[in-house]
This record gives C-alpha cells, structure tokens and sequence, in this order.
C-alpha cells in the first residue's frame, strides 16, 4: 500500500481521468442506448465525466436515452467515482500527514485521530462497508416501497432501489425518472431514505468516523469535525428555512402543494442543492430571489473527504472565524479552545479565492461560446459544474459542443482540484532559517 502513498497528488487526477475515458468508451458502445445508436463523443464524454465526477448533469434524457447497459455503466461510474474520490482524499490525508514531520504528525493525531500508515487496508476496508452498508439500507428501503406501494415488479423496483441508493450516498444525480423525483416528491419513504443518503455522503469519512468513534462526545470531537458537522447542520436549517420562505407561494415549485408536501419537498431539495444533484421540485421554475442562496450552498459543497464537492463546509466556516477574528481585533484565531494555525488560514483562503476565480472564468468563457444564456443562468450552471451538484436551469442540453465541453473541464476540476490543490498546498511547506522585516500595507 505504501507505493500508492508516494505519489498521491498525481495519482488521483491520473486516475480519474482514465476512468472518464474508459466510460466514454463504454457508453459511446452501440448498445448502450435504446435505439442501439452510435452516441457522439462529447454526449459520452460529458455523462460520463458527471458519473465519475458524482455531478448528475445530464445533455440527453438519461431514462429514455440511455438502456440498461448504459444505465449500469452509469452506475458503475458513479460508484467508482464516489469511492474513488474518498479513498483518494483518505490515502492523500495520510501522506500528507506522514510527510509533516514528527512534530506536525503528532499534532495531526492528536487532533484528527487519525489512521496511522500501517491502517489503510483497515481504513479502506471501513470505508467500502460504510458506503455499501448505507447503499443497501436505502435500496431495500426503496425497493420495498415501490414494489408493495406503487406495483412495481421486484426486478424492476430493485434495479430502480439500487440505482438511486447509488446516485443518492455518491451525491450522483442521476434518476431514472425524466422529470427527476418531482413525482415522487409527496412520498417520504422514498425520498427521505435518498436526502439522508446525501447528507451522510457529504459529511466525509474523517469527520463520520470520528462522530460515531465509541465514547466520543460532541465536545471532544476535533476542530475539523465540529466545523464539518455543526457547519452542515446550519447550512442544512437556513437552507431550508430559506427555500420555504422564497418558494412557498410560487405556482410552479411549492405553492400547489399541501404544507406537509412543501415542507418534506423543502428539506428533501435542500439536502440535494449542495452536491446531490436530485431535483423534487422544478429547479427551472425557481424564483429569482431563490437562485443567489443555491448558487451559494453549491459553492460551499459538503465535507473534506466526502462525495461531495464545492470548497468544503470546513474551508468556509474557518474563514468565517478567520474574519470575526479580524473584526474583533484578536491576535489568533480560535475555534473552541483551539489556536488555528496560520498555514490552515492560509490554506483555506487560497482555496476559496481560486474556486471564486475559477467560477468567474468558467462563467466568462460560457458566456462568450453561447451569446445566448442569461449571465445568471451561466453563473448558476457553471457553479453546478464546478461544486459537482448537477442542478440545472435547464441549458446544458442546449449548450454548443464548447460550451459542454467547458462544464466538463469544470466537473473535472471541481472533483480532483481541490483535493490536488489541498494536498499540494500541505505538502509545499517550507521552513526558512530568515524573516524579511515586517511592513504593513494599507488593506480596504
């Protein structure tokens, strides 16, 4: 295992990349699609980077376009892509962790409680039962429902379980469904099981790992974890607090619906605007007041190590303390007890600024290949993109090839990036023997 440890930061990009090509392949195969038709490159290319990606932005109508081959190509992408980027982010956190030094690594330790090196198979192995254990609960959940509520066949209410437990725990997005779950947005035994699913794929295994370690209270948990959980928490209440309160009287979203309808649909949409890509209410028929909150929820994503992409609960709410700090005129910044080193602060900034830049450019350039979208239409797309959300407004089947071809390199870059990036940043540390004199310029 210590091979696969060496080189981490490239490893990871490398093999998602082979992984989206393989897929192209695969879903460009004749029999891959209903009419046995030949799928053109960028369609292949584009399904299969949101499969591998754990998006769900889709240019075709993925029940009806695609067959049971395309469909189980899809799966495999999603569950390959989901793990992969967890178990990459894992053996990324170990090498860093190992590569900081004797001091830095006890620190590490002691505040994240994490595996040592002689660990990963048991980690992996910790990591494949969790997700497979939670992907099982929800298909038999699912499977049951639809088979005795709706009269489906067993066969086919468990090919449609499996598949939307997949989509759901790997934050996918993908649905069986043309109309995504809006028909089945009233039923909570089938919607509640995939929102949870979500959610729980969005915390990230270091912060689940140690919130259900035995005996571990919320108070002991690591700074990391209390941002991660307590972050998603908040962000889960207001937006939801907030949809409810744009969307409650709006024809085409919640308005028509009974309240109990508008608050499971509510929550339940929440819980997939910031990575899980699911839409139970008709995202095009959104308010404009609302569209501003989800493009803020997608950007911030879910958990560090997680299916989940965005720039990580963790990052902005760190800098949320980094900034009251500031306001507050405080030498350090801390987090419950605990004095937040400078490299994190510096870190999460580097991170935030460059996802900010990335989605300005990606928004540019989108603009400039169509002519046509609506600047905030373009911004909420290339978001999506960016924090593997796979909501649409609708466009990205209307896109040119180079428009599509911009939410690809966007997808790719939001799944692998700012794992590469965070890696990369906590491995260029270095130690001078000199300080320049200090000089304060004039900032605001």
């Amino acid at each position: 295992m210590q091979w696969l440890l060496r080189r981490p930061v490239r490893l990871v990009p490398i093999g998602f990349g082979a992984t989206i090509l393989i897929g192209t392949l695969a879903l460009m195969l004749p029999w891959a699609t209903g009419q046995q038709r030949h799928t053109p490159f960028v369609t292949a290319l584009f399904t299969s980077a949101s499969a591998v990606s754990v998006t769900g932005l889709a240019v075709v109508d993925t029940p009806n376009y695609w067959n049971d081959f395309g469909l189980a190509v899809i799966t495999i992408l999603t569950q390959v892509g989901g793990l992969g980027i967890v178990t990459g982010a894992t053996l990324v956190i170990l090498a860093v962790s190992h590569q900081l030094g004797l001091r830095n690594r006890l620190l590490v330790q002691a505040e994240t409680a994490e595996f040592g090196l002689g660990d990963v198979r048991r980690l992996l192995f910790r990591i494949a039962a969790i997700a497979l254990t939670t992907e099982a609960i929800i298909t038999v959940i699912l499977t049951l429902r639809l088979w005795v509520k709706y009269d489906y066949a067993f066969g086919e209410a468990l090919w449609t379980g499996v598949f939307h437990a997949v989509q759901a725990f790997n934050n996918g997005g993908f649905a069986l469904y043309s109309d995504g779950l809006i028909g089945l947005s009233s039923d909570a035994w089938l919607i509640l099981p995939m929102a949870f699913g979500a959610l729980l794929g969005g915390l990230g295994f270091p912060a689940l790992f140690e919130a259900v370690r035995s005996g571990r209270r919320p108070r002991c948990w690591s700074v990391s974890t209390k941002l991660t959980i307590w972050g998603s928490v908040t962000l889960v209440t207001v937006g939801f607090l907030a949809l409810l309160a744009t969307e409650w009287s709006n024809p085409y979203t919640l308005g028509i619906r009974p309240w109990p309808e508008k608050i499971l649909a509510a929550f339940a949409q929440n819980a997939f605007f910031r990575t899980g890509g699911f839409n139970v209410i008709n995202i095009e028929a959104l308010g404009e007041e609302s569209i501003p909150a989800i493009i803020a929820l997608m950007f911030i994503g879910g958990g560090s190590a997680s299916t989940a992409g965005g720039i990580k609960v963790s990052t902005f709410f760190l800098l949320a303390f980094v900034i009251w700090a500031e306001l507050r005129g405080e030498p350090d910044v801390t987090i419950r007890h605990r004095r937040i080193a400078t490299a994190s602060q510096r870190q999460a900034v580097t991170v935030a600024l460059l996802g900010v830049a990335i989605v300005v450019v990606g928004t540019v350039t989108l603009i400039l290949l169509t002519q046509g979208v609506p600047h905030h239409v373009a911004l909420f797309e290339v978001t999506s993109a960016f924090s593997t959300a796979g909501l649409s407004l609708g466009v990205a089947p209307d896109l040119p090839d180079g428009g599509q071809y911009v939410l690809i390199v966007l997808m790719y870059i939001g799944r692998v990036g700012s794992l590469t990036l965070g890696s990369a940043l906590a491995l260029n540390t270095r130690r001078r023997l000199y300080r320049y004199p200090e000089e304060q310029p004039l900032v605001g």
